[in-house]
């Protein structure tokens, strides 16, 4: 019988937000200069100013908490991202910056909208023009920070040799917002009125990498982004984006999923919200009432209302969902940002940034939720079909279907697909991880980030219960081999070092019966690798599982799970 150690899983999940500095002083107002490339100095010359590295692991430098945009706060919110003022002098910043502002699961609100900055590693040599690896966090765009422990990128940087670039972006409500009060509807004002403010973030970034990247020995031309869970869905969308055209040159998605939402969900979205907080204000007695005072405001007083809302009184509209993530609509197909066609473009072959991929999932994704329902504890069996039911429908829409719509297209480079098998348990096997883990937890969502960061961080201080000395020696070497291949990729765009020992990493094809996946896996001692053949729809795997299981019997988390993947891809319903 499992027995969920919800209290635990709780304080874990609360670290991830875990408090930062802010990182707004004022500094003197100086004029743009030109950047200095790299020469083993610490001391880096961007085009805004000089900014201090400090020593880190893996014999690196990082240079923390460097302003890539303007704070958007004041009439800044819900704008697209400025250009940051440069500086006099130099930033010696030790400390990371705070977190975007986002609820913890206390229904707190924590960190700033005074947020934009991003973190530089590199190893300690005088290289130059070395690949880049842009890293977007993940939390369902609605929580997370680049700061925390396990997105340290010295281990990548020092031995992958590479600059690696970590970033935060608007969340929540600050970070897609649409509403026709907040729109001018005038030309050159698109990306204000796109909603997108969180991709534009991601955009800006990018643009800074291009413009400051040599100041740290980076390659401009070379550029890799990748991400995690909603991180990854930001790659997507990045990928699909006119905004982001040429500013990156291949892409990692991590357990990722094609969403996105119309412009009109996030209008109804966005009333539903206005009518809570007149609620809450006591400007109505209740909905019925607030809805006729929203009815009689005018475009100018509803953007007055909203932007005089603080941000914790902004966010006690929304309702919260698995971890403290917020529920609602994100990634907006505005025609500008994002195109009005939204993901059919992957099928169409209209997207703009045809670049080498590779994306996977995790065998068991979905139980990092499913363990968080009680009322699953006392069934084993139902929790594995449902884990597996669950994750093979993620790996089906976000995996396997992308990868088919993507490489039907002559001029689309190859797409490398593989599922990553460490610490499976349940119906695959003897997992690697000491009991219950290995049951309850398994190759689960968020699971492969340690894997390639080189890192031991897995939601914080799990990584305790799961990483341990006996499963060492194994997971170490996956790790090298999975850290090998990504790095490769960010080379080259082919993942596949020469001369080396590793099994080959085939693309995907539309063969029938070829090879699609590599999978990820690891005994006590040694890697585990190897290709695999398997193709899922998402036609098949309801077919399969579905009939196993009564709606009745759906928990709370299952029908979570089963809303998201149907939102992640139109085949769901």
């Amino acid at each position: 019988m499992r027995k969920p150690a919800i209290a635990l899983i709780l304080v874990l999940v609360l670290a991830l937000v875990a408090g930062t500095v802010g990182c707004g002083e004022e500094t003197a107002p100086a004029a743009l200069t030109t950047v200095s490339a790299w020469t083993g100095d610490e001391t880096a010359q961007t085009i805004y100013g000089k900014v201090e590295g400090f020593a880190d692991g893996s014999d690196t430098w990082v240079w923390k908490a460097i302003p890539f945009a303007k704070p958007p706060v004041g009439e800044l919110r819900w704008k697209a991202p400025q250009e940051p003022e440069p500086w006099t002098g130099v930033r010696e910043e030790t400390e990371y910056c705070a977190e975007c502002t986002q609820q913890d699961l206390t229904e707190s609100v924590v960190g700033s909208e005074d947020c934009l900055y991003l973190n530089v590693w590199r190893p300690q040599s005088d290289e130059i023009g070395l690949p880049v690896y842009f890293w977007i966090h993940g939390g369902g765009n609605s929580l997370g920070t680049a700061s925390t422990d396990a997105y340290n990128g010295a281990n990548i940087a020092g031995k992958s040799d590479m600059v690696v670039v970590s970033v935060n972006y608007r969340l929540g409500p600050l970070g897609w917002f649409t509403h026709e009060a907040l729109r001018s509807g005038e030309a050159g004002d698109e990306a204000d009125d796109s909603g997108n403010y969180g991709t534009l973030d991601l955009v800006r970034a990018l643009e800074w990498v291009q413009r400051n990247i040599e100041a740290f020995g980076g390659d401009p031309d070379n550029v890799t982004i990748t991400g995690e869970s909603a991180g990854a869905m930001n790659v997507f969308s990045l990928l699909i984006s006119p905004s982001a055209e040429g500013l990156f040159h291949r892409a990692i998605v991590q357990s990722g999923m094609t969403v996105s939402s119309s412009v009109a969900a996030g209008e109804d979205s966005v009333r539903d919200v206005i009518v809570k907080l007149l609620v809450n204000d006591g400007t109505a007695s209740d909905q019925e009432s607030a809805v006729g005072v929203l009815d009689g405001m005018s475009g100018a007083e509803v953007e007055a209302y909203l932007r005089s809302k603080t941000t914790e009184e902004l966010l006690s509209g929304y309702e919260s969902a698995n971890f403290g993530m917020l529920q609602f609509p994100y990634i907006f197909e505005d025609g500008a940002v994002i195109p009005k066609e939204g993901y059919d473009v992957l099928e169409a072959g209209t997207y703009p940034n045809k670049v080498p991929l590779m994306l996977g999932t995790n065998k068991e994704e979905t139980k990092l939720f499913l363990f968080m329902d009680e009322s699953l504890a006392a069934d084993d069996e139902m929790y594995q079909l449902m884990a597996s039911y669950s994750s093979d429908l993620w790996k089906a829409a976000g995996v396997d279907d992308v990868a088919r719509k993507m490489t039907s297209h002559a001029d689309q480079p190859d797409v490398y697909a593989y599922q990553f098998l460490w610490g499976a348990g349940g119906d695959v096997g003897e997992s690697m991880m000491p009991d219950p883990w290995g049951f309850q937890i398994g190759a689960s969502h968020a699971l492969d980030i340690p894997f390639f960061f080189g890192n031991d961080n897995f939601i914080e201080f799990m990584g305790f219960f799961v990483f341990t000395e006996e499963n060492r020696p194994g997971r170490k070497a996956l790790s090298d081999a999975m850290m090998t291949y990504a790095a490769q990729f960010a080379r080259t765009g082919n993942p596949n070092p020469p001369e080396s020992d590793s099994p080959e990493w085939y693309p995907w094809t539309n063969d029938p019966g070829q090879p699609k996946s590599i999978l990820w896996d690891a005994d006590r001692e040694k890697a585990i690798i190897s290709m695999s053949s398997t193709e899922l729809t998402v036609q098949g795997v309801h077919e399969e599982m579905g009939p196993r299981i009564s709606g009745s019997q759906y928990p709370e988390a299952f029908d979570f799970l089963l809303e998201f993947l149907e939102g992640g891809d139109s085949l769901l319903d």
